[in-house]
């Protein structure tokens, strides 16, 4: 009788012959974060459109849609909350990007299988494309763990033969599958200089998570050195909170897939994920500002030409159905051919999320927010208008109550609520090519450049 397969024979005999140095469970989290952030921001932005495939346990560990459409993915995932403790939370996604949705193709891009307990929880990815290879894992036991990451040709040889022979086992079909997608990859070309910029590439992305102190000029820094700790911090909270949300949100979404269920019990469990879904927003809007905050450079967003309008008409039915919850009404008024803008789409849909969150909290049922796009010189402006329902009748109202509390976040004690600051607001708006005016009784309104048409 053949041996099991498992994650954890994988990462042992991947193990073997290595001198490893073991950390505990905290730095192992935050290596395996920063060495997301490397894959991710260094390395998987050079890749084509030439898709490839990728092999993760327990949850996904890639996190930008962009990467994730392009390519083939099989998941062994746990069956249901049992499965879960509470000691490998810190190993899951804690990304916004990935909003698994009932409606969404995401959910087609990859095959989930059954995690089985002898697979172990710690985190594992294998990313298979033409140019680029790479094996990541969390090894060890608790308060003993090791970060690995291969790319060699033995090593990534060894691991697809095991994942192959494991999913084998388990359902034959899908490792027919996972043979016919590596033979349309053809020849792989195993990159060096992955391997040889990885470990410097990490020091530094771990580096940059401790606040920059600085021994001389402490005086005229220390306001400085206050807001990058501050900033840092919230980096930080943000990750600890959408960690457990990441992870409740895809376990609603297995859940409703496996288990047949009445319709409201169902409902309560579709409310629970569009609550973590924007809790989610909400605060990686706010990671996005604090690592604006923190950082000495330039924003380093590649802007690009964007049709605004379309974008707004996209997603006004997903912004009218979560203020219809709270008895808001969503109009917009956008008239047809407007001209592209210049900005991130991905970053700045979660921004006008933000906007809108922001300028609707604390409104009393029956008020209605109204979102108008314009034309206006060589911009377009973009007016959020608030027309606020009090004592029968609706009044246009965009007082802003609360105070900052450092460089990133404004408290309102009225609503119990945390947003960002006005100076937050700006600099994100700024980074993504906008520029943000506020004017009494005229509402929220942002000034987009339009693109140059030999704009490349």
């Amino acid at each position: 009788m053949k041996s099991l397969i498992t994650i954890k024979k994988i990462q042992d005999l991947l193990l073997q012959g290595l001198n490893t140095q073991y950390v505990d469970d905290e730095t192992s989290r935050r290596m395996w974060w920063a060495s997301l952030e490397v894959v991710q921001k260094e390395f998987l932005s050079n890749i084509s459109n030439e898709g490839g495939l990728w092999v993760a346990s327990p949850l996904p560990a890639l996190t930008d849609k962009k990467y994730l459409n392009k390519m083939k993915g099989w998941l062994w995932s746990p069956e249901g909350f049992p499965y879960f403790h509470s000691d490998n939370a810190g190993f899951l996604p804690a990304d916004d990007s990935i909003k698994i949705k009932e409606d969404s193709n995401f959910l087609r891009n990859y095959k989930v299988l059954n995690l089985n307990a002898k697979d172990g929880y710690e985190p594992f990815l294998i990313i298979i494309t033409t140019n680029f290879q790479c094996l990541l894992t969390i090894a060890g036991d608790k308060d003993k763990r090791t970060l690995l990451m291969r790319c060699d040709e033995k090593s990534l040889k060894i691991a697809i033969e095991l994942i192959d022979a494991k999913l084998n086992q388990e359902n034959y079909e899908e490792a027919l599958n996972f043979r016919k997608a590596m033979r349309n990859l053809g020849d792989l070309n195993i990159n060096d200089e992955f391997g040889n910029n990885f470990w410097p590439s990490l020091s530094t992305e771990l580096a940059n998570l401790i606040p920059k102190l600085s021994v001389q000029n402490a005086i005229q820094n220390a306001d400085k050195n206050d807001q990058l700790t501050e900033a840092k911090l919230l980096q930080a909270i943000s990750h600890e909170v959408r960690t457990p949300l990441a992870t409740i949100r895809t376990l609603i979404s297995s859940t409703l897939r496996k288990y047949h269920m009445d319709e409201s019990m169902r409902n309560r469990l579709i409310q629970i994920d569009n609550e973590c879904n924007e809790q989610i927003d909400r605060f990686g809007l706010i990671f996005n500002a604090a690592e604006l905050v923190s950082n000495d450079k330039s924003p380093s967003n590649q802007l690009a030409r964007i049709n605004l309008g379309e974008i707004l008409y996209d997603l006004y039915p997903v912004w009218s159905k979560q203020l219809k919850r709270r008895g808001i009404t969503l109009k917009i008024d956008i008239p047809k051919q407007l001209p592209e803008i210049l900005s991130d789409s991905e970053k700045l849909e979660l921004m006008l999320r933000g906007l809108i969150d922001k300028n609707t909290r604390g409104l009393r049922e029956g008020s209605s927010l109204i979102l108008e796009l314009r034309p206006a010189g060589q911009k377009l402006k973009l007016q959020l208008k608030v027309q606020k329902f009090e004592k029968g009748k609706k009044e246009i109202s965009n007082k802003e109550n609360g105070s900052d509390i450092g460089p990133v976040l404004n408290w309102n004690p009225q609503t119990g609520s945390l947003q960002l600051s006005q100076i937050a607001t700006q600099k994100l708006l700024a980074s993504l090519g906008g520029h943000v005016t506020k004017r009494k009784d005229t509402g929220l309104t942002v000034f987009f450049p339009i693109s140059d048409r030999n704009y490349i």
